[in-house]
């Protein structure tokens, strides 16, 4: 029982870290302190789940392997899995990379807040804090690019996963809400965007990344916001995250 709760110490402590990665002008690393969300239980597509682990550890190192940065692999283009392999999963559940689900970039669709949605790409099935490679709790639309290198891709709460196609098609919005990740030339403009009245205690944060991978090289930009929040996504940044902000307007 002493076991266990020790073990369970150790599981709520690491939960105060969040994902948020602000970058100084000297390169460093800051790491704003949050709480991590508790689990509901829920349904089987992405309502709840069994219980699932609240850690959100930021790391370097992105497991991308051979062609990882794009997702590609043996079973063919991104959106084009192999045999065996699926073009989607459920929001719940431990996937191994290659046999259970192809290497690609996937997103979930319409995770509430407080609906507990967390991702997990791991080195191995062990479970542990060194067994992660990125992670993050998502909140609205969430792109993840499962890389060729990853063994297992974890995931609790969430709506279910799709594969997106490698080329960029439809018609970007000139708005966005303040919690989720945007597809910059698919679900958001390039252009410069304002998030007005952010509380100090709102945990504003932006990010402009150059992939999903969720690496600490993936981030292009970043900030934590209070008042008012500008920020110019270029035509060259690939994805826009948001969490804990107004709503974003372009205004030029």
């Amino acid at each position: 029982m002493y076991q266990q709760d020790r073990q369970q110490d150790r599981r709520t402590q690491r939960s105060w870290f969040a994902r948020h990665k602000v970058l100084t002008g000297a390169g460093a690393v800051v790491l704003v302190v949050g709480i991590g969300a508790a689990v509901a239980p829920g349904g089987s597509d992405g309502d709840g789940g069994s219980k699932a682990s609240d850690r959100v550890v930021s790391s370097g190192a992105e497991g991308a392997g051979k062609n990882g940065k794009d997702g590609k692999d043996a079973g063919g283009a991104l959106g084009k899995p192999g045999k065996g392999r699926k073009a989607g999963f459920s929001g719940n559940g431990t996937f191994r990379v290659g046999s259970d689900i192809a290497p690609g970039t996937y997103r979930s669709l319409g995770n509430k807040k407080g609906g507990n949605c967390y991702w997990e790409r791991a080195k191995d099935s062990k479970g542990d804090a060194d067994s992660i490679i990125a992670n993050d709790n998502a909140v609205g639309t969430s792109y993840v690019t499962v890389a060729t290198g990853d063994k297992v891709f974890k995931t609790q709460g969430c709506k279910s996963w799709e594969r997106v196609p490698e080329e960029k098609s439809g018609t970007p919005k000139t708005s966005a809400p303040g919690d989720g990740m945007y597809r910059v030339g698919v679900d958001i403009a390039p252009g410069t965007y304002a998030s007005p009245d952010n509380e100090a205690d709102g945990n504003c944060y932006w990010e402009r990344a150059k992939d999903a991978l969720h690496g600490i090289d993936s981030v292009e930009a970043n900030e934590n916001v209070t008042g008012n929040g500008l920020v110019t996504i270029t035509p060259q940044d690939a994805y826009f995250k948001t969490s804990g902000c107004t709503a974003w307007k372009k205004t030029g």
